[in-house]
């Protein structure tokens, strides 16, 4: 049983019968009744793309993302994903990941746009002036960007505090002594990195310190790049006595190095990673910033993705969870 016989079994437009079965306002109730009584009766299913075509929607929503093996290995950035499909997968709807490679990003995003393939998008790792979030707003299309950025027009998003995260870490360390405190950051361009590092020179100034160059390090995004990092730390003519790790992938690689040098971690260095390790990468429970359950960020997001479609501003979509310090065993009192 199709559409057109449904409607020509009983004498009704095909139209008619279309927006009965979607709920269409417009359609008395005794014709919905009617409608969905003969439809049960004969066995009719809606044709899910014809449906999806009529009220507008694809009831897909869509990450367009520069993937690399970090992010397949990244166990936090599968908990947000599980998240956002548990959530949609509860109203019926789906998550596509688009892979794309970062000079055809922005391109990814037109299309994407242009061809209607999603009802909305989450944009991730905003940058400090967004392309990305500057098209979007221009062309109608929901968005939830996972992070600020320094777009001014009104944008829904979700981030937690990273300046507040890292002057949390910075008096922790000041707590215990430590002065000369480096900082090994993802790339600057990266909205929170650049957050991050700003509040460190910050909170550093307001102890009446100053930080040292040689302990800045930036560009660091996975674990081999956050090994690199510490080991010139370690290789430099003054060794820093704490450190901290502005993102969970590099610091499994620092605490690596340290452990391969055969530094006492807590004794000799102390170390602070933002964002939880699994104990088996690193060896130790590692004193961590932590952005509590990834799962329940990524189900928000979608939450607010929703509410977006149903019409709710974007300017009152605009969340900030805060992030806390889980104490470990890798922060001692300086000697």
């Amino acid at each position: 049983m199709n559409l057109k016989n449904l409607a020509r079994n009983l004498g009704i437009s095909e139209t008619t019968v279309s927006r009965a079965l979607n709920g269409y306002p417009e359609v008395s109730e005794k014709t919905r009744q009617r409608v969905m009584a003969a439809a049960n009766a004969a066995g009719y299913r809606p044709n899910p793309m014809a449906r999806s075509l009529a009220v507008g929607r694809t009831n897909v929503v869509g990450i367009i993302h520069p993937l690399s093996p970090n992010d397949l290995a990244d166990p936090m950035f599968m908990e947000i994903v599980g998240g956002m499909s548990a959530t949609l997968e509860e109203r019926q709807m789906d998550l596509i990941i688009a892979p794309v490679s970062p000079a055809n990003e922005l391109r990814a995003y037109q299309h994407m746009v242009q061809e209607r393939r999603v009802d909305g998008l989450i944009v991730g790792r905003t940058r400090l002036n967004d392309a990305r979030v500057a098209y979007l707003t221009g062309q109608g299309l929901p968005f939830i960007a996972h992070g600020r950025t320094q777009v001014n027009e009104p944008h829904a998003w979700f981030d937690y505090d990273n300046e507040e995260g890292m002057r949390i870490a910075v008096k922790h360390l000041l707590a215990y002594g430590h002065q000369r405190i480096a900082l090994i950051s993802a790339p600057l361009e990266m909205n929170f990195a650049r957050q991050r590092y700003n509040s460190f020179v910050t909170a550093m100034s307001d102890a009446g310190l100053q930080a040292d160059p040689r302990y800045l390090i930036d560009n660091t995004i996975d674990r081999r790049s956050g090994y690199q990092a510490m080991q010139q730390l370690l290789n430099g003519s003054t060794i820093p006595s704490a450190v901290i790790v502005d993102n969970h992938m590099s610091g499994v690689g620092a605490m690596r190095a340290l452990l391969d040098a055969r530094i006492e971690i807590s004794s000799a260095i102390s170390i602070i990673v933002w964002g939880k390790m699994e104990d088996s990468l690193a060896g130790y429970n590692v004193t961590t910033i932590d952005q509590p359950r990834p799962d329940q960020a990524g189900s928000r997001m979608i939450e607010m993705l929703l509410a977006l479609l149903d019409g709710t501003p974007p300017s009152e979509l605009q969340v900030l969870w805060q992030p806390i310090l889980l104490a470990g065993e890798t922060v001692g009192v300086c000697k």
